[in-house]
C-alpha cells in the first residue's frame, strides 16, 4: 500500500485527549509496598496543582472527579490563566460553562469563526492575549465586539490563514476599544487604509509590535505614523510602494526590527532603510526575488546592523548580535535560551526573530519555490530544528509543520526530497521530534507526529525512528481522543508500515489494536483518520506474521465495512483478503464510478482480492469482468488500466474452473454465470490492452538494428513509470493461454523485474 504524505496544516478537529508518559521513581526507598494502599487524596494541595498542570483540559476534568478536595483543587484559578481551545469544539454552550473558572483568563487560543462567536461567553474581562487561526470567515462585527469586551487586551493575533472578511473598520475599533495594546499581528487583510493605521497610532501609544502580514494594500506612509513600534512585519504583502517606505520609515525613532520577507523589496530601499534608520538593528528580507537577483547587495557594509535573506550566513550573522564570543554557529538560539542574559532588548530581538524566522520559513515551504535545494540543505532545515525548541510554543508548531512541508515534492503521490529528509536526521530532528511528540499539548503533539510521517517515506529515516522509539510513540498518539493527533499519528504508523523490517514492531507497540479502533472510532466526520489507518492495516495484514494480529484484533471487518461505506477516494484500496466479508460488491461499485481519481483504488484491489480462487469467482458472480474490463479499456489512468488487465489474468488462469464445479459458493447456482463467455470477454482485453503500448514500426525498426538506443526507446514507450512498486505472482499467468501468456509475462517483466 502507497504512502501518503501531508504539507497543508491540518483542519479543524473537535476533540481532544492525550496520552501522557510518567517518569516513574527508580529509588526503591521511595517506592509503597506491594501490599499497602496508596490514598492518594492526602497528596500535598502544591503537589496535586502541579500534576494538574501536566495535564490537557479533559484529563484535569476527569481527575478532578475523583474526590471534593480534588474538584476543588482543579478549578483553582492559576490553572486557568491560559486556555488553548483549538481542538475542541468551542460555542457558547461550552463558553457558558467554563464561565466560572475563566474570571481570571489571561492568554485564549481559538480556531474557527463558530470558536471567535463564543470568545465573548466566557466573560473574561482581564484577558490580556488572543491568538487565533482558521479565521477566513470572521467577520468585522465579531471582531469589534470581542474587542469591545477585553479592554485590556494588549496581544490580538489572527492567522497565519487569510482574515479576507475583516477591513480596516474593525481595526479603528481595535486601536479605540483596547489603549493598552502592544502587540497586533493580522494576515491576509485586502486594504489595510489609513485610518485605520492612524487610529492605531493615536489611541494605542504602547503598541511595540506591528504585522500586516500576506495583505494585499497597507499603507505605507501611515505606518510611518506609529512612532511606538519597535518590530515591525510586512511580510508576503503585495503592492507596496518601496520609495514611500525608504523615505518615511528610516524616521521611526524606536523601530529595531523589520520583517519585508517574501515582498519584492529591491536593495536601493534595503540599503536606504539600513544606513539611514538610526535605530534599526535588524532587517529580515528572506525569499525576495528582487533584491536576490542583484549580486551587489551580498557587498553592502552596514556596521552594526544585521541583514537576514538566503544569500547570507543567518546563523553567524545572528551570533553578531551578542558581545559573548562563545554564541557562534548553529547552537546561537539555544545558548541565548540557556543563558542567563539579563539584555531586554536583546531578549526581545531574539523572541521576535524567532516568531518571523518560523511564520516565513513555513510560508515558503508551503510555496516550495524552486532554487532553495541548496538554503534548505545548508541553513534551513537547521533552523526549523533550532526554532523547534523555542519556549514560544506557536513558533514550534510551525516550525514542526515547516519540517513536515519543506520535505514534500508532491503530496499526491507521496513524494519527498531524500536529501532534505537526511539532512533532518542527520542534525537530530528525530529525537527532537519525538520528544516534541511526547509533548502533553495536542498542538504540539500533531504537527510533531506530521512531521515524522511525512520524514517516514524515506526508508533510513524510518529506520531512524523505529530505533529511537518512534513506533511505541505514534502507538500511543494513535489512541488519543483529538482527532488531529490520532490522524497524523495514524499517518505515521501508516508510512511505517510500508517497510516489511517495521510491521512487526507496530504490532508488538500494540499499533494493530489502536488502529482499528481508530476506524470504529471515527466511523463518521474522520475521513483522513479513517484512509490512514486502513492504509497502515492493509499493510499490516498483507504480513504472514501480522495478518493472524489484524483479523484477532477485527481488522478485516473493519475494512469490510470502510468498504461498503464507500464515502471517499483512498480507503477502499485496503480491502485485500476481505472476499468472504462481502467486500467484492463494493469494490465493483467502485469500479464502475465515474470518479476516475478512484479507478487505481477500485482496480488494484480488485487484483488483490482475484489472487485467491474463490475471491476470483466472486468477482465474476457480482458483475465484475465488465467493470475491469471497462477500466481496462477506459481509464485514462495506465496504472488502473494495467491492474485491471492483472486481475483479469488472475481471475482467468484456470484455477477458477476447478473451483467453480465444486459448488462451495452459496450463490453459485442462483447467478447463471457464463464463465466461458466472461473468460472470452477478458482475455480479448488483456490482449487489446497489451497492444495499446507497442509501435510495430519502431519494433521493427529495433529488431533489424538490435541498436541499444532503438532497443531503449521501444521498452520506455512501453513502460508505466508508476508500476515500479508493484509485485506480481508470476506462476498464475504461465495458465493462460500460451499466446496470451508470452504477452503478458512479458510486459509484466518490463515492470517487475529490475
Amino acid at each position: 500500500m502507497s504512502r501518503r504524505v501531508r504539507r497543508k496544516v491540518a483542519k479543524k478537529g473537535k476533540d481532544n485527549v492525550v496520552s501522557l508518559s510518567y517518569h516513574e521513581l527508580e529509588d526503591e526507598d521511595l517506592r509503597p509496598e506491594r501490599n499497602e494502599s496508596v490514598d492518594w487524596t492526602s497528596l500535598p494541595d502544591d503537589t496535586v496543582i502541579q500534576l494538574f498542570s501536566c495535564l490537557n483540559y479533559r484529563d484535569r476534568e476527569s481527575l478532578s472527579s475523583t474526590c471534593r478536595t480534588w474538584r476543588g483543587l482543579g478549578g483553582s484559578q492559576c490553572l486557568w490563566s491560559s486556555l488553548d481551545l483549538r481542538a475542541h469544539k468551542f460555542d457558547t454552550g461550552m463558553a457558558t460553562s467554563l464561565a466560572s473558572r475563566c474570571v481570571n483568563l489571561q492568554k485564549l487560543r481559538f480556531r474557527g469563526a463558530e470558536s471567535a462567536d463564543a470568545i465573548i461567553h466566557l466573560q473574561a474581562k482581564d484577558l490580556r492575549e488572543i491568538s487565533g487561526d482558521y479565521c477566513r470567515k470572521i467577520t468585522d462585527a465579531t471582531l469589534s465586539v470581542i474587542v469591545a469586551r477585553h479592554e485590556a487586551l494588549e496581544s490580538l493575533q489572527l492567522g497565519p490563514d487569510f482574515c479576507e472578511r475583516i477591513t480596516g473598520d474593525a481595526i479603528k475599533a481595535i486601536a479605540i476599544c483596547c489603549p493598552k495594546l502592544k502587540k497586533l499581528r493580522l494576515s491576509g487583510i485586502r486594504d489595510v487604509h489609513a485610518d485605520a493605521i492612524n487610529a492605531l497610532a493615536k489611541h494605542c501609544l504602547n503598541l511595540v509590535d506591528v504585522g500586516f502580514l500576506d495583505c494585499l494594500n497597507v499603507d505605507e506612509a501611515a505606518l510611518g505614523n506609529i512612532v511606538s513600534v519597535q518590530f515591525l512585519s510586512v511580510a508576503g504583502t503585495s503592492n507596496m510602494k518601496w520609495g514611500v517606505v525608504s523615505l518615511l520609515w528610516h524616521k521611526l525613532p524606536k523601530l529595531i526590527g523589520l520583517d519585508v520577507s517574501r515582498t519584492d523589496i529591491g536593495p536601493t530601499a534595503v540599503y536606504r532603510l539600513l544606513s539611514a534608520s538610526q535605530s534599526l538593528k535588524v532587517l529580515c528580507a528572506l525569499n525576495c526575488a528582487v533584491l536576490e537577483e542583484d549580486t551587489s547587495i551580498s557587498t553592502i557594509k552596514t556596521k552594526g546592523k544585521l541583514l537576514l535573506a538566503l544569500f547570507t550566513d543567518i546563523f553567524r550573522g545572528l551570533s553578531s548580535l551578542f558581545a559573548e564570543t562563545t554564541k557562534k554557529g548553529r547552537n546561537v538560539f539555544l545558548d541565548w535560551r540557556c543563558s542567563k542574559n539579563n539584555d531586554k532588548n536583546l531578549n526581545e530581538i531574539m523572541t521576535w526573530l524567532e516568531w518571523i524566522l518560523s511564520h516565513t520559513l513555513l510560508r515558503t515551504a508551503e510555496s516550495n519555490p524552486q532554487g532553495l535545494d541548496n538554503f534548505w540543505l545548508k541553513q534551513g532545515a537547521a533552523l526549523l530544528l533550532s526554532l523547534m525548541q523555542s519556549s514560544q510554543e506557536d513558533v514550534q508548531e510551525r516550525a514542526a509543520t515547516g519540517l513536515a512541508t519543506f520535505v514534500v515534492i508532491d503530496d499526491e503521490n507521496a513524494s519527498i526530497d531524500c536529501e532534505r529528509a537526511e539532512a533532518v536526521m542527520r542534525d537530530g530532528g528525530i529525537r527532537l521530534l519525538l520528544n516534541l511528540a511526547k509533548s502533553w499539548r495536542e498542538g504540539l503533539q500533531s504537527e510533531a507526529a506530521k512531521a515524522i510521517a511525512n520524514l517516514s517515506v524515506n526508508a533510513n529515516v524510518a529506520k531512524a525512528v523505529a530505533e529511537e522509539g518512534g513506533i511505541n510513540i505514534l502507538a500511543g498518539l494513535a489512541r488519543s481522543m483529538n482527532r488531529l493527533v490520532a490522524e497524523e499519528a495514524a499517518g505515521g504508523l501508516w508510512n511505517l508500515s510500508v517497510g516489511e523490517e517495521h510491521k512487526a514492531a507496530i504490532a508488538e507497540a500494540g499499533g494493530v489494536k489502536a488502529l482499528v479502533d481508530l476506524i470504529f472510532k471515527w466511523s463518521s466526520g474522520g475521513d483522513g483518520v479513517l484512509e490512514r489507518a486502513a492504509g497502515a492495516l492493509a499493510n499490516l495484514a498483507a504480513d504472514d506474521k501480522c495478518s493472524m494480529e489484524v483479523a484477532i484484533a477485527g481488522g478485516v471487518h473493519a475494512l469490510v465495512m470502510l468498504a461498503r461505506n464507500g464515502k471517499f477516494e483512498g480507503v477502499q484500496e485496503q480491502s485485500i483478503a476481505i472476499g468472504r466479508e462481502g467486500g467484492v460488491a463494493p469494490l465493483i461499485a467502485l469500479a464502475r464510478s465515474d470518479a476516475e481519481d478512484v479507478h487505481e483504488t477500485a482496480a488494484g484491489a480488485l487484483w488483490n482480492l482475484a489472487f485467491n480462487h474463490s475471491n476470483a469467482l466472486r468477482i465474476v458472480e457480482e458483475g465484475g469482468v465488465p467493470a475491469l474490463v471497462h477500466l481496462c479499456s477506459s481509464s485514462v489512468s495506465k496504472m488502473a488500466r494495467f491492474m485491471a488487465a492483472l486481475a483479469l489474468a488472475y481471475m482467468f488462469d484456470g484455477r477458477i474452473d476447478e473451483f467453480a464445479p465444486m459448488g462451495t459458493s452459496s450463490e453459485i447456482t442462483s447467478k447463471s454465470v457464463s464463465l466461458d463467455g466472461a473468460r472470452r470477454m477478458a482475455l480479448k482485453h488483456i490482449e487489446a490492452f497489451i497492444l495499446t503500448f507497442s509501435d510495430p514500426q519502431a519494433f521493427a525498426a529495433a529488431a533489424a538494428s538490435s541498436a541499444p538506443a532503438a532497443l531503449a526507446q521501444v521498452t520506455e514507450r512501453a513502460r508505466i513509470q508508476e508500476a515500479g512498486h508493484l509485485r506480481c505472482r508470476f506462476p498464475s499467468l504461465i495458465l493462460l493461454p500460451l499466446h496470451l501468456c508470452c504477452k503478458m509475462v512479458m510486459f509484466a517483466n518490463l515492470h517487475f523485474i529490475t
